[in-house]
């Protein structure tokens, strides 16, 4: 093991991660950002910053939503929302914090993808949600991308609806613009308030009501706070000041009844025997280096203990219990590791075999039969192949455990420590299996299959076009086209790639994870389970 004093490696990839979200904290810029404060608001995360408990723990989703895209428009750091899971007035909510900064918060496609992506985490958990409103609406240029489709920008207010009627707690403030098809948002939360002088609420602007009726009005009379909180009755508070506004929200929040609780088992945390920072120094940052997954899982539940299920079968994946910040888990875990299996050969760290299939599905069976959260710590290059596996039926397997997974009723947190390639990213609990919470560390990688294997299949096929067509094909010409598409598949399945369109909610410092899986589960146990495990084809 590396000595903690060596700063290579993973802690390059940190830094890396921390100076690229330094730089997307900045939004718009500095002019934009000294625009808002000569209006006297505070920027989005100042106004998050403001609204939760000081001391206690946040979690920031989806901060590269959008990371390197857009560059034609100038790009779109942070998808231009800010979007949090924190503590108000001690209530476990997200938040959910338009960034004015950036286009004047306009939606682009993957804004609506994001601001989704939090009522879905809401509506998963039963978690009450924010929404501090400041923008124009949507971004006009890519409206044909985020305006008329399913997951498009109307699915936000059928999600309103659908949120109200569960009772799930929303709380608008409207603390800038609020314009045309937006305006509903705020109006079909529970309470609504809004920001005397510069908040301001309407279907259309002083230029569109003039360019369709005729009207002279200015934006004030249209909307401004005085019109809804006084003559209209749309919204419920006035405030003066941004401050003042997110003050009546931890007020409100403060007097939230509590709710019924799933009942996820919980006892005083306590830290892992072995220094967390450890992890930095088991992690490679060269995903085709081997190492221990049973040290990764020591740093990470309390008192580095855990009670390990099936501990001589099906080596390739790791089952045990264990608990992390005092909550009880079942952590399904793929092992990097080379071990020998029963019959002495030598088995592939991170790849699936049959019997490890098996013993992750009736593992993972026994979480539900138990109600305990799943936790998956993925580094896994797929199943096993070749004739042997075949015959021994590892797409049977394989499929049991896929169903295992799916049908699932307990909450599923997915860590991507390494590689997440092919189906093994399913078995796992890739992001079409509903995790809770998905994030990567900084190594991951997430693609159909390993860069080595997809570029020489992808140069195999496109040497046959270029031969098919009376090209004559060097070896120099090969290396020249193998070197282009292993840069082109390479930059797809960084863990950047994957979070700017959110694959996964969030690249984490891997010290974060225990902080992110206690928050979490936390969040699910605001929502009782009324499913009960369905085993499906396990039956057979």
């Amino acid at each position: 093991m590396k000595k903690e004093t060596e700063k290579g490696g993973i802690h390059i990839l940190i830094n890396k991660l921390n100076e690229n979200i330094d730089k997307i904290k900045l939004g718009g810029g500095k002019k934009a950002i000294d625009k808002q404060h000569e209006k006297g608001k505070l920027l989005a995360r100042e106004r998050l910053d403001y609204l939760f408990d000081k001391s206690a723990p946040r979690f920031e989703m989806g901060a590269l939503a959008g990371y390197e895209m857009y560059a034609e428009y100038g790009g779109c750091p942070a998808a231009g929302v800010v979007i949090e899971i924190g503590y108000v007035s001690g209530r476990q909510c997200i938040v959910v914090a338009n960034d004015a900064t950036v286009k004047a918060g306009a939606w682009f496609p993957i804004t609506g993808k994001k601001n989704l992506r939090a009522q879905e985490i809401s509506m998963e958990n039963r978690l009450p949600i924010i929404y501090l409103v400041d923008s124009a609406g949507v971004f006009l240029p890519l409206q044909d991308e985020i305006f008329p489709d399913k997951e498009h920008f109307g699915r936000i207010f059928r999600n309103n609806a659908q949120m109200s009627s569960m009772g799930i707690v929303q709380i608008a403030a409207i603390m800038g613009s609020c314009v045309a098809g937006g305006a509903y948002l705020p109006i079909m939360s529970d309470e609504a308030m809004i920001v005397d002088k510069t908040g301001s609420i309407f279907l259309a602007g002083p230029y569109l009501v003039k360019a369709a009726i005729g009207e002279d009005a200015d934006q004030e009379t249209l909307g401004g706070a005085t019109t809804h909180c006084e003559i209209s009755g749309v919204t419920d508070y006035k405030c003066k000041d941004d401050k003042d506004c997110l003050d009546r929200i931890k007020s409100i929040v403060g007097k939230i009844g509590d709710y019924d609780k799933a009942g996820f088992d919980r006892v005083k945390p306590l830290l892992p025997a072995i220094d967390e920072k450890e992890l930095l120094n088991i992690m490679p940052d060269d995903n085709s280096r081997a190492y221990d997954m049973y040290e990764v899982i020591k740093c990470l539940v309390d008192e580095s203990k855990y009670d390990e299920y099936k501990e001589g079968y099906g080596k390739s994946i790791v089952t045990c219990y264990a608990r992390i910040d005092g909550w009880s888990v079942g952590i399904v875990a793929n092992q990097r590791k080379v071990v020998k299996s029963k019959k002495g050969e030598m088995q592939f760290g991170g790849v699936i075999y049959s019997d490890s299939a098996d013993k992750a599905t009736r593992f993972i069976m026994n979480c539900n039969q138990k109600k305990i959260p799943l936790v998956f710590l993925q580094d896994v290059t797929g199943f096993m192949v070749g004739s042997r596996s075949e015959h021994g039926g590892i797409i049977k397997d394989g499929a049991k455990m896929v169903n295992a997974v799916a049908n699932s009723v307990v909450p599923k947190i997915t860590i991507i420590v390494g590689n997440s390639y092919g189906a093994g990213n399913y078995a796992m609990c890739g992001k079409a299996y509903d995790p809770r919470i998905i994030v990567g560390w900084p190594t991951a990688k997430i693609a159909v299959m390993g860069g080595d294997q997809a570029a020489k299949t992808l140069l195999q096929i496109q040497v046959a076009s270029l031969k098919s067509k009376g090209e004559i094909i060097t070896p120099e010409n090969e290396k020249i086209l193998l070197d282009e598409i292993m840069k082109r598949y390479e930059k797809q399945t960084t863990p950047y790639y994957a979070a700017s369109r959110l694959w996964i909610d969030a690249i984490i410092n891997p010290l974060d994870t225990r902080k992110v899986v206690s928050m979490t589960i936390e969040a699910a146990n605001h929502s009782p389970i009324t499913k009960q495990f369905n085993p499906g084809i396990l039956q057979t």
